[in-house]
């Protein structure tokens, strides 16, 4: 992989030497007229930008500085949860960040994004229509689709005796202690939501408890919860299993080719990771012409090769350059392999309540169901006060919007 060339580098450009780009990028006047010493913050997942020059592929943020004189200060998240509470609680100021659909639906609904005219990007119509007008952004206000990939499991061949298709598997005690877990609760709880024939986005409390006991249930065979570890674990062979996400398979493979993937008979989520501007952003304009760079098909094109995962940029897709990923049917399954999908949506405020309360439950537990129900007691405090605060909130609001001017 990664043999295709994208332009002609020039030996300059490989040493750093030139001080403007040697690539060339659409619309390039969109990006004039950035202020001596401008500063970008962008917030994105681990391992998720093309970062290098080798192979044939650029280095993003340093394009984009050289394009702009725009400097860009680039910071990673591990999960959608993590980078949700550095937003909500204030603790930085990020002009850029890139979270999943459910996370976006939710932070449109408390209001902690920029609404911005999305369409008005010059690039924004490279953007694959299945991925426009979505769900969680149906009037493409606050968001530009940035990669599209699904959630399987990852295996290595050399350790595990046959080719999985149950996500069962993960409970095989024949595999204790080289089982690892996803450290993020919606898609760690997605796995036995899909087991028990639950949906992704269940509100009911029984079933939430059926599939916080199955995850207590298989602490005992885990190896440990990872993120972004999980690169170095997978590839230096010292685990067998992972449930993951594709494009990040995609590039584990090149370093081990034991490695193999499934998508399992049950189902899985799919998703998509859209670029948004937080209300805490600093730089908005800034931040648009960031975006746009983004959706440049030649970016575009660098970014789907760099970190494997499916492209919704029709320019990237459709390239001479894309064909042997767009073969990868891992990435793009023919439709007779397809599995059975389902998006993520934002949770009612109580469900999550409930949902961070039995994930650090599942983090501490040994192994009871005494573990459950009590902690069931403690949601149903919680969800009590919520519902009484928002009752005593909403009846003073009436109150105010009554009383005589």
């Amino acid at each position: 992989m990664k043999k295709f060339i994208i332009g002609i580098i020039t030996a300059f450009m490989l040493f750093g030497a030139l001080s403007v780009s040697a690539f060339a990028y659409e619309n390039e006047e969109y990006y004039k007229g950035a202020k001596k010493g401008e500063v970008i913050n962008v917030f994105n997942w681990g391992e998720y930008i093309s970062e290098s020059y080798e192979d044939g592929l650029i280095d993003v943020n340093k394009e984009f500085e050289k394009l702009t004189g725009i400097k860009v200060n680039y910071v990673t998240f591990e999960s959608n949860e993590d980078m949700y509470a550095k937003i909500k609680n204030g603790g930085a100021s990020y002009d850029i960040i890139i979270p999943s659909d459910y996370m976006i639906e939710r932070m449109i609904e408390e209001d902690l994004l920029v609404k911005f005219d999305v369409k008005s990007l010059p690039n924004f119509k490279y953007i694959d229509k299945r991925y426009t007008g979505t769900y969680y952004d149906p009037n493409d206000e606050y968001s530009a689709a940035y990669n599209v990939g699904m959630v399987g499991l990852i295996y290595n061949t050399k350790m595990v005796d046959e080719t999985p298709t149950s996500w069962k598997i993960m409970w095989d005690e024949k595999y204790a202690g080289k089982i690892l877990m996803i450290d993020n609760p919606r898609d760690a709880f997605a796995i036995p939501q899909k087991i028990l024939g639950y949906s992704l986005n269940s509100t009911d409390e029984k079933e939430l408890g059926d599939v916080a006991q199955m995850l207590i249930d298989q602490k005992p065979l885990l190896q440990g919860y990872v993120m972004d570890e999980v690169y170095n674990k997978m590839e230096s062979g010292e685990a067998a299993m992972v449930p993951y996400y594709v494009g990040d398979f995609v590039c584990m493979q090149e370093v081990n080719p034991d490695l193999d993937f499934v998508y399992p008979e049950e189902g899985v989520n799919i998703f998509v990771d859209a670029m948004c501007i937080p209300k805490c952003a600093q730089n908005v304009e800034a931040a648009k012409k960031y975006i746009n760079f983004l959706l440049d098909p030649e970016v575009a094109l660098s970014n789907a090769w760099a970190i494997g995962y499916a492209t919704p940029n029709v320019g990237a897709l459709n390239s001479d350059d894309y064909e042997e990923m767009r073969e990868n049917e891992y990435l793009y399954p023919a439709p007779e392999d397809m599995p059975k999908t389902e998006y993520f949506h934002n949770l009612p405020q109580e469900t999550l309540i409930m949902f961070a309360d039995l994930w650090n439950q599942i983090k501490v537990a040994g192994g009871s169901n005494s573990h459950i129900y009590w902690g069931f007691g403690i949601v149903a405090a919680a969800v009590v006060i919520y519902g009484g605060y928002s009752w005593f909130n909403k009846r003073r609001r009436e109150y105010w919007y009554d009383f005589p001017k």
